[in-house]
């Protein structure tokens, strides 16, 4: 008899697992709450904003980063059949050549991120690396020696010191220069994931920026899709789930799981559906694919009787990273590639859409659109340059507009030049996530696990002490280890295996790739294995 799977949430990990689920023939019913799927991976429309028929401008929860040690994410998008291509939804990625490193009051070089292919090009990097960033060979030399630190020790020394150690004590950031500071310890942290040096697990920071290294040195660092998400990503892969036989369910928020203390096992969940009517939907096996916040308050007390380890999710911590769109009437390219604003109060980070997607921009809204500039804002805590508010104690989105594009006109618009002019804008949409005006503050309805200093024993496996329960998001404990689409897609594979052993299935496991480490560290970490079993300190 088939096996029937309710998934909990149309996001990476819902639709992630979903996939893999269908494939080895199981009955899958995806319940999501949206009338779209793809969690903090989606785009999705601006209401109102289409004219005549023309589609509604994009926007999206924050942009989308493919670095090249991603595996599990372009696996299963080599596997979502489109037309005309030999690789699915893979070859909708296309690659960015440059990183610009944008200051207040200081020069802005932008650096390539693959070897030059041309003389001016080889000039222009050149120049690029004697730019003065303000940190000293000295200083680079000591986070040289600290990276080396990191890639020699073994897993083992990692988890019990180094995971319970921050990123900013680690790379000894207090004693370095203001430029070191902002440059390797906070721009490494809170712009990519929102997470702050001070309280950022140095494992978890250390190992994710050696493959962002890494993938530097192997020229695949960035890659972007070549249109908005779910136009070129997420509404194939629905398409393609649907004629796999999955079942999807909108408007349907789960309000309960039921688990039975006699059997152990979780006998059902209730929804409640937009007219306030319930329904009880029964399975197999389950598969919770929700953010740690939503996922919380339904853990009721027989839940952790049987589950205890789920517990910890009390423990964990997150943070707000969101975004907001500038759509403008003309285009402003930067750079072929990400922005990071080193020195902006709110940790921001863009790309200039346009000159990734293949889709003509001129066939969204009103058709005067040629510019999209899609901005990420990573700190909701700190002051701003305008209100000297935290974006968090904002009254209007047009607040937060006006204080995000003064940031970037800060950075930008000095030296004489004038990038940014306000008169290009022509819209903005922030995150629909975003909920104003509030009397009580600003509402996040998608925070983002962060991790925190010693939080690793906190976060569960996919695979839970209930037998037929299993969690498909970014806050298990994966070889990703970061709250990202691939890591919400690794634990999904991993809730799948589960789901294969537990029933007895004789399909083929799904992939499950660990980050890759040049080999040359490897005798090194053996040997600090050695001496991590006597209780010596790293050498």
């Amino acid at each position: 008899m088939t096996k029937t799977v309710l998934i909990m949430g149309g996001g990476m990990g819902g639709l992630t697992a979903a996939h893999e689920l269908a494939e080895r023939g199981f009955a899958v019913t995806v319940i999501e709450p949206r009338a779209i799927v793809g969690g903090k991976a989606r785009s999705y429309g601006v209401a109102g904003s289409a004219v005549g028929s023309r589609r509604e401008l994009p926007a999206e929860h924050g942009f989308r980063f493919f670095p090249g040690f991603y595996k599990h994410v372009p696996d299963t998008m080599s596997r979502i059949p489109i037309e005309n291509s030999r690789n699915g939804v893979l070859d909708h990625l296309v690659e960015a050549t440059k990183f610009l490193l944008a200051r207040a009051n200081g020069s802005d070089p932008a650096f390539y991120l693959k070897l030059p292919h041309n003389p001016a090009q080889f000039i222009d990097a050149l120049k690029t690396m004697f730019t003065p960033m303000g940190i000293s060979p000295l200083e680079m030399a000591f986070f040289a020696k600290k990276m080396l630190d990191l890639l020699t020790s073994c897993d083992a020394r990692r988890l019990a010191e180094l995971e319970k150690i921050s990123w900013w004590n680690f790379i000894d950031a207090p004693n370095q220069s203001s430029a070191y500071r902002d440059i390797l310890a906070r721009g490494a942290t809170r712009s990519l994931v929102a997470l702050r040096a001070e309280e950022g697990s140095a494992r978890t920071v250390g190992t994710v920026l050696a493959q962002l290294i890494f993938d530097f040195g192997r020229g695949n660092l960035d890659r972007l899709l070549d249109g908005p998400t779910n136009e070129v990503w997420i509404d194939p892969w629905k398409t393609h789930l649907e004629s796999l036989g999955v079942t999807f369910v909108h408007g349907a928020k789960i309000t309960a799981i039921h688990a039975d203390n006699a059997s152990k096992h979780v006998s059902k969940v209730t929804v409640t559906k937009a007219d306030h009517s319930t329904q009880d939907y029964t399975a197999d096996c389950f598969v919770a694919a929700m953010p740690l916040e939503v996922l919380r308050p339904l853990l009721s007390p027989s839940m952790l009787a049987l589950a205890p380890k789920l517990g910890g999710l009390r423990r964990l911590k997150t943070a707000w990273m969101n975004g907001i769109q500038f759509y403008l009437k003309r285009d402003i390219p930067l750079t072929h590639g990400h922005a990071l604003y080193v020195d902006s109060p709110w940790a921001l980070t863009s790309i200039s859409q346009a000159q990734f997607w293949k889709s003509r921009l001129a066939n969204y809204g009103d058709g005067e659109v040629r510019g999209i500039l899609s901005v990420d804002i990573s700190d909701w805590d700190t002051p701003g340059i305008v209100y000297g508010k935290p974006a968090k104690e904002l009254t209007t989105r047009e607040e937060i507009r006006d204080e995000v594009w003064a940031q970037l006109s800060a950075a930008l618009n000095d030296h004489g030049h004038s990038v940014l002019d306000p008169s290009d804008i022509v819209g903005f949409a922030l995150d629909e996530s975003i909920i104003l005006p509030n009397p009580s503050g600003v509402t996040n309805l998608e925070p983002l696990l962060i991790n925190t200093v010693d939080s690793w024993r906190f976060r569960p496996t996919a695979v839970t002490e209930i037998a037929n329960f299993y969690l498909a998001a970014d806050f298990v404990q994966t070889h990703t280890d970061l709250a990202t689409m691939e890591g919400a897609n690794e634990a999904a594979r991993r809730a799948v295996n589960g789901i294969l052993d537990w029933s007895g299935s004789t399909s083929a496991k799904c992939g499950v790739f660990p980050l890759q480490e040049p080999a040359v560290f490897a005798p090194l970490k053996v040997a600090d294995q050695f001496f991590f079993d006597l209780g010596l300190a790293h050498r």
